[in-house]
């Protein structure tokens, strides 16, 4: 007997810390309720799959300038509200570390440990002269044609 899988899919547009956050807890919870899991990260939701230290890549004037201007990993995203020139992420971290939660780098390695699909849009990375080097291993790469396959397939969108 074949059983199918519920499904759900998370387009993460957002470069912000506590947006990303939410995404990954919706995304592990859904993968821990036994879901397939797509996460589909588009322009500043790339940002959360940069990886932390610089990559040297050879890239064209705008892209190296896109690249120094965009926050390089999820410990560099601001907060949506209250970011206070970088004040606000720290306070968030140190209340998260208080209350035991996961930070952002340990929600993306529980989710690639569940086996949620982290997909990085091409296309995207071509606008924003982001190069697979410079994302985290582990993650697809694909056009906004392959998401639309997932979550056609999906009973649960969302968009971050």
């Amino acid at each position: 007997m074949i059983e199918n899988k519920e499904k759900s899919t998370i387009v993460l547009f957002s470069g912000e810390l506590d947006k990303a956050i939410a995404a990954f807890i919706i995304a592990n919870g859904a993968a821990a309720y036994d879901h397939e899991v797509t996460m589909f990260f588009t322009f500043w939701g790339l940002n959360a799959l940069r990886k932390d230290e610089s990559v040297l890549v050879k890239k064209g004037w705008l892209e190296t300038m896109f690249g120094k201007m965009m926050p390089r990993g999820a410990n560099k995203l601001g907060l949506s509200k209250m970011n206070f020139g970088g004040l606000g992420p720290k306070m968030i971290k140190y209340v998260m570390k208080k209350h035991n939660a996961l930070t952002l780098p340990q929600l993306i390695e529980l989710a690639q440990e569940q086996g949620v699909k982290l997909v990085a849009c091409t296309m995207t990375m071509d606008l924003l002269g982001l190069q697979k080097e410079e994302l985290l291993d582990g993650i697809e790469y694909a056009g906004v044609a392959a998401y639309l396959g997932d979550a056609a397939d999906a009973k649960v969108n969302l968009f971050i």
